[in-house]
């Protein structure tokens, strides 16, 4: 059995597997950099190593988060051996749902999502989008 760490964005839950995550930071600081894309909420120094923070919702297609309202940052391991900051509405729990749990993505998750979703997992009274962390931080540059 797999261990996921779980957070919200705009109503949905999602879960990246625990192995993926180094730590999770409240309200972080960012630098913003000037002409990147809306995907790129900024940078972020975490203690001596520059990490890109990932406005999520952007990434997803989802509508932007109220400017007041607090974020919470998942910094997630990447293949090369570095981090991204992923930035969410919510921190969840961590879960250990049983591997026959899974199955492939129904159509009533939306397009923009469907992408970087792997699989889903119902919960009690949710669905568990298991996000594809490495291809959620692979932000397209424009042309």
């Amino acid at each position: 059995m797999s261990q996921y760490c779980t957070f919200s964005l705009d109503g949905h839950v999602f879960g990246v597997p625990v192995s993926s995550v180094q730590e999770v930071l409240r309200s972080q600081d960012l630098t913003t950099v000037p002409l990147a894309p809306t995907e790129i909420a900024g940078l972020l120094n975490l203690r001596g190593q520059i990490v890109t923070s990932l406005e999520l919702r952007a990434r997803l297609g989802l509508p932007p988060r109220d400017p007041d309202a607090p974020a919470v940052n998942v910094v997630v391991k990447t293949a090369d051996g570095g981090a991204v900051s992923l930035v969410v509405d919510e921190i969840g729990d961590v879960l250990e749902p049983s591997r026959d749990a899974f199955e492939a993505p129904p159509d009533t998750v939306p397009v923009s999502i469907r992408g970087l979703v792997t699989r889903v997992c119902k919960l009690d009274g949710a669905l568990m989008l298991l996000l594809d962390a490495a291809r959620a931080v692979e932000v397209p540059v424009a042309s």
